[in-house]
């Protein structure tokens, strides 16, 4: 194994979650899957691939240079959608590709449109409104200025669509506030169609809008974590659950495994200090298995002392330190452990599991967090 450790990916298990996510919206609901954070460390080359053999046709990401490994990626002609940061130089690119945008303030909405004038086309851009989320969006008292400059400009701007983002649609504490988004948002649309502007698509959900919030499932959801096979809270899951079926209390199904292997075996006396400083002394003769996965790869420091791994299908300590680069495991009690066995660190082996939440909890990182953080040039390959 060239690499220390390696990420797969279930095609089966997006498959399944795509297939409950279309239940949930109906089949008129077009589907953007969102690729932001690495496709939530997935790989977005990964991700394209998986989300177009599936049928999915719109891609959302944060920026600019994701943009461009979608665009890259896609073998199907998929729309591409920018929800964050394009910079000036860049947005004659994203325009002359037909790659839509926020525009979100007035210098964006200016650039966009003397570039799009220049070239000779059209920019796709997606008005966001501010409804109460406070980070980027027109706000209300914009509006007459924002019509007058869309209105002037309707050869050169196509409105793909007008949008705006909940405020933690996952978490029931916020749902006065969501629900006042909700309100404020439907005044947004019936004003601009009150004064001749129609968009193309109308869109606000996000996985747990679209989960909890049905009334937010519009012309286009934009989803993420779900696809990926986890709820965006335990809330959220908590809300669909009596209406699951019983055969199927879970239907997310997670896509992604993380694995290593033994790189060494070493014996230990009781009294020694193990790895760095004196975090952990042994409390009896004790194997240690030395695992090439560190802090560099996403398995927190955190995680010292704390931390799981599964090897030979048994739960097994994570005892000192996390170093950058490796990790000691208690092995003690393991029949016959070698060089080279599989260590899973995300995953099933045999009956038991370590779950991204469970990993996840035990360093106070939520599942968005610990994922993202996983290094690109960590490999990742398909399972059916």
């Amino acid at each position: 194994m060239l690499h220390t450790s390696y990420i797969e990916i279930s095609k089966s298990a997006y498959r399944q979650n795509l297939k409950f996510i279309r239940s949930q919206l109906g089949d008129q609901v077009m589907i953007s899957s969102v690729v932001k954070g690495n496709a939530y460390g997935h790989g977005i080359e990964n991700i394209v691939y998986l989300a177009e053999s599936n049928g999915i046709r719109h891609f959302s990401t944060f920026s600019a240079d994701e943009a461009k490994r979608v665009y890259e990626a896609s073998q199907r002609n998929s729309q591409i959608m920018i929800m964050g940061m394009v910079s000036d130089d860049v947005l004659p690119w994203v325009i002359e590709k037909g790659i839509g945008f926020y525009v979100f303030e007035f210098e964006r909405l200016y650039q966009a449109v003397r570039i799009a004038r220049k070239q000779g086309k059209e920019a796709r851009i997606h008005v966001e409104v501010e409804t109460g989320f406070h980070r980027t969006g027109f706000e209300w008292q914009e509006r007459d200025a924002l019509l007058r400059v869309l209105k002037e400009n309707e050869a050169y701007l196509d409105f793909r669509g007008l949008c705006t983002h909940y405020a933690g649609a996952e978490s029931v504490a916020n749902y006065v506030r969501v629900k006042d988004q909700i309100k404020k948002y439907a005044e947004y649309k019936a004003w601009f169609l009150s004064h001749g502007i129609r968009f193309k698509t109308y869109h606000t959900a996000c996985s747990a809008a679209s989960l909890s919030y049905p009334e937010t499932i519009m012309d286009m959801v934009r989803i993420g974590i779900a696809q990926y096979g986890f709820w965006p809270s335990q809330e959220t899951y908590m809300f669909k659950f009596k209406h699951l079926a019983d055969n199927m209390k879970n239907p997310l199904k997670r896509l992604i495994s993380w694995k290593s292997q033994i790189m060494s075996v070493k014996k230990v006396k009781m009294g020694d200090f193990i790895g760095y400083g004196n975090s952990y002394m042994a409390s009896r003769d004790m194997i240690i298995a030395l695992v090439p996965v560190g802090y560099c790869h996403g398995f927190s420091r955190n995680l010292s002392n704390l931390g799981k791994v599964l090897i030979h299908g048994k739960i097994l300590s994570v005892v000192g330190t996390v170093t950058m680069n490796a990790i000691s495991v208690d092995i003690t009690d393991l029949d016959n452990p070698q060089k080279g066995d599989e260590v899973v660190i995300i995953g099933r082996q045999k009956r038991n599991e370590i779950t991204v939440a469970s990993f996840g909890e035990s360093t106070q990182q939520v599942n968005y967090e610990l994922l993202t953080r996983l290094p690109q040039d960590i490999p990742r390959r398909f399972r059916s």
